[in-house]
């Protein structure tokens, strides 16, 4: 369905996870602003309302004014300063996350042109779990991936073999 290459992988892997756990048709609000991976979901008979570009940790009340059966958080809690408010009060009772994993030979990612595109947070597995517990979210599935390059060098041989992303379905407790 995919090519094998970055997006496009990614996306292949976030989708079959998303249907494993997920009926076609549920409505999805998905945090952040529309994006391509919003299409793919449409294209699979997902319904989708994004939250738009509103600054999450300023303003994490804007999830609780939607109606949806699932959230998807997918690659955007990285971003926010404190994402427990908005966890604690997401409106559904099912919960796919993506984030990216802490990796101990690379700095977290921060874009120097794009200030909305800095990770404040790149977790271990272990802290993203605590921090979806204390939410008051059950992790039901997780799944880790890797994010290989076609570089050569130490840096993108251990990108290879070590995980980057981690994904988790949760429901509410």
């Amino acid at each position: 369905m995919y090519e094998n290459s970055f997006p496009h992988k990614r996306y292949a892997q976030t989708l079959a996870f998303i249907q494993k756990h997920i009926s076609p048709g549920s409505r999805i609000l998905d945090l952040g602003p529309e994006n391509p991976f919003a299409e793919v979901l449409q294209k699979q008979n997902f319904s989708v309302q994004n939250t738009g570009m509103t600054d999450l940790d300023l303003n994490p009340e804007i999830v609780c004014t939607k109606d949806a059966d699932v959230v998807t958080a997918l690659e955007i809690l990285e971003h926010l300063v404190s994402p427990y408010p908005v966890l604690k009060n997401l409106p559904a009772k099912k919960l796919i996350a993506t984030v990216p994993l802490k990796l101990w030979f690379a700095p977290a990612y921060r874009s120097k042109t794009d200030l909305w595109d800095r990770h404040y947070h790149e977790f271990e597995d272990w802290q993203f779990d605590m921090l979806l517990e204390k939410a008051g979210w059950k992790i039901i599935a997780r799944e880790k991936w890797i994010s290989p390059s076609n570089k050569l060098g130490i840096r993108p041989f251990l990108r290879k073999i070590t995980p980057r992303y981690y994904a988790v379905y949760a429901e509410r407790v």
